[in-house]
């Protein structure tokens, strides 16, 4: 995904058929700021290209839906509004899937620092770690997965996620804790029944 034009030429020509063919300045300015980590965000949690091209896309089309509707309303940050949408709508995705498999992070083309180090069998081992995360991820609750994505997978701290979701800090700071147990619960499991 190097080449922003991938990702600009579809979600903005969507958008403009969404419309009545211009978009609003103020959403195409967002969107070339903010397009990108949006994009990621969404990649960390799908693994999937394909996943997270269509939860950026809808974030961009709520919004722009939300700027026809009089005015986009943005309290706060858009960049952190866009970002914890884009979580959302990945975790979303993630929770929709039933027998449908994504292709591992390594495949499509983000890789994670370590993995050119390691051999084929440790990034094959990597993949199913993640997948079986993602997997976990979606038994959580909504606003429990939420917030595990925001502190473990993007590096918020508790009170940059407090302000994010609107919750007290030790709010989230418990349902972090709970959050981690269940889900190192269920990863042990997980690597308990591999050989």
């Amino acid at each position: 995904m190097g080449d922003d034009t991938n990702v600009e030429g579809p979600v903005l020509a969507a958008s403009r058929q969404e419309s009545s063919g211009a978009v609003p300045e103020g959403v195409e300015k967002l969107f070339v700021e903010h397009h990108r980590r949006v994009f990621q965000a969404a990649y960390r949690i799908t693994g999937s290209a394909t996943d997270a091209e269509d939860v950026l896309q809808t974030v961009f089309l709520r919004l722009l839906r939300r700027e026809e509707a009089g005015g986009m309303g943005l309290s706060g940050t858009p960049g952190g509004y866009l970002h914890l949408a884009a979580v959302n709508g990945a975790l979303d995705i993630v929770r929709s899937r039933t027998s449908a498999r994504s292709s591992p992070l390594d495949e499509g083309g983000l890789e994670l620092a370590e993995a050119p180090r390691r051999g084929p069998e440790g990034r094959r081992a990597d993949g199913e770690i993640r997948e079986a995360l993602r997997e976990a991820l979606a038994r959580l609750t909504p606003r429990a997965a939420e917030m595990f994505v925001l502190r473990y997978l993007e590096g918020f701290t508790n009170r940059e996620i407090a302000r994010m979701t609107g919750r007290p800090q030790a709010v989230v700071a418990v349902t972090l804790h709970r959050a981690r147990r269940r889900l190192q619960k269920e990863l042990h499991h997980f690597a308990g029944g591999r050989s």
